[in-house]
C-alpha cells in the first residue's frame, strides 16, 4: 500500500528549486550527486565485514591518524563522483593534504565542496554508527580551477551543509538555509524519503554528551559546568543524563532530535581542540542552527570563525540554545 503522501529527497530538491525563477539547476544537481554517493558509501557500510573493506591500510592521513579502508574507499567515491557533476570548481576532504582539483576533462562550476567521507571510522570495525558530513560554499575566485582562497571561507557563508548517518538506518539530513529536514534511506525503492520535516531543536534538554576521560584536562570554567550538570535540582531539571557515542555524526544527530549539549572542548595545553573547522564543526554548525541551536567554539560563535588553514582545529560545543548559552556563561565566569 503507497502511503497518502510520499517525498522523495530528489522531488523535495525540486520543489525547493521551484521557489528561486532564477535558479539554473546546478545546486539541485549538486545535491542530487550527494545523495548517489551517500547511497554507494551507505551499500559498502552494509556490507563491509563481508568484504575486505574493514580494518586499516596502514597509511595515515594528514592529521597523523591511521586511515581505514572505509575511509579511503568513502573519500574516493565522494572525489570521483562529485568531481564529474560540473557544479564544482574545487573540492577538499579531511583525508586530503591539499585541495582535490576537478578531475581532467571535467567543466568547473560555481561551488565548492569540503567533506568528511567518513566520520567515526575509528569505530567501524565495532559497527557503532558512523557517516559523512559536507558543506557547500559559492566560489569567491572569478573562473577556472578553484584554489584554497575558495575553501577558506567562514561558515555564516555556506550555502549548504548536512550529514547522512550510517546507523541502523540510513539518514540524509540537510539545510540550505530555508531550515533542516531528514531523509530516510528506503533500501526497497532505493530513495531516500523524506522521514523528519523542518527538525526543530528543544531549546533546553536533558542530557549532556562529553568524553568525561579527558576531565582532568579541561579548563576550570568548564569541568564546573559539567558537575553543575550531575546536581539534583529538579527546578531546574538536574541532574541531566549522559550520553556519549564517541562517534561525532551520531552525537551531534542524537543532540539536533532530543536537545541538550554536546561538548568536545579544548584543553588546557591544546586548547585548539581536535575537531577539524571546514569538514565538521561548520557544517554541524549550520544545521544545528538552522534547526534553532547554538554552536560556539568556547570562545565564539562557530559560523563566524575565519579558517586560516585547511586543516584548522577548533573546539565545538553544539546543541540546545538554552544549554550553550549556560555552557558560555560557566566558562566565562571567573572562579
Amino acid at each position: 500500500m503507497i502511503p497518502h503522501e510520499v517525498m522523495s529527497i530528489s522531488r523535495h530538491i525540486m520543489e525547493q528549486q521551484r521557489k528561486f525563477p532564477d535558479a539554473r539547476g546546478e545546486f539541485s544537481g549538486l545535491l542530487n550527486d550527494i545523495t548517489l554517493a551517500a547511497k554507494l558509501v551507505a551499500r559498502d557500510v552494509r556490507k563491509a565485514g563481508l568484504v575486505n573493506i574493514l580494518g586499516l591500510t596502514g597509511s595515515e592521513n594528514v592529521h597523523g591518524e591511521r586511515v581505514t579502508k572505509l575511509d579511503e574507499y568513502a573519500n574516493r567515491v565522494l572525489h570521483e563522483i562529485m568531481g564529474r557533476g560540473g557544479q564544482l570548481c574545487v573540492m577538499a576532504s579531511e583525508e586530503a593534504h591539499s585541495i582535490m582539483t576537478i578531475p581532467e576533462g571535467y567543466p568547473h562550476g560555481k561551488y565548492v565542496f569540503l567533506f568528511d567521507p567518513l566520520d567515526g571510522s575509528s569505530n567501524i570495525d565495532a559497527n557503532v554508527t558512523i557517516g559523512t558530513i559536507f558543506s557547500v560554499h559559492r566560489r569567491i575566485s572569478e573562473s577556472g580551477p578553484g584554489t584554497v582562497d575558495d575553501c577558506l571561507q567562514p561558515g555564516y557563508k555556506q550555502v549548504c551543509a548536512g550529514y547522512i548517518v550510517y546507523g541502523s538506518s540510513t539518514m540524509f539530513v540537510y539545510t540550505a538555509g530555508h531550515g533542516v529536514h531528514g531523509f530516510t534511506y528506503d533500501p526497497s525503492c532505493g530513495e531516500f524519503l523524506l522521514s523528519h520535516e523542518d527538525i526543530r531543536i528543544p531549546p533546553k534538554g536533558k542530557y549532556y554528551s562529553v568524553n568525561e576521560g579527558n576531565y582532568h584536562s579541561w579548563q576550570d570554567g568548564l569541568k564546573r559546568y559539567i558537575d553543575y550538570l550531575k546536581e539534583t535540582d529538579k527546578a531546574t531539571g538536574r541532574p541531566y543524563g549522559t550520553r556519549y557515542i564517541g562517534s561525532l555524526v551520531a552525537d551531534a544527530h542524537r543532540t539536533l532530535l532530543y536537545g541538550g549539549i554536546f561538548l568536545y572542548p579544548g584543553s588546557v595545553k591544546k586548547p585548539e581542540g581536535k575537531l577539524r573547522l571546514l569538514y565538521e564543526a561548520s557544517p554541524l554548525a549550520m544545521v544545528i542552527e538552522q534547526a534553532g541551536g547554538k554552536a560556539i567554539s568556547e570562545t565564539e560563535r562557530i559560523l563566524d570563525i575565519v579558517p586560516t588553514d585547511l586543516h584548522q582545529r577548533t573546539p565545538l560545543i553544539i546543541g540546545s540554545s538554552e544549554d550553550v548559552d549556560q555552557a558560555k556563561a560557566f566558562m566565562n565566569r571567573s572562579a
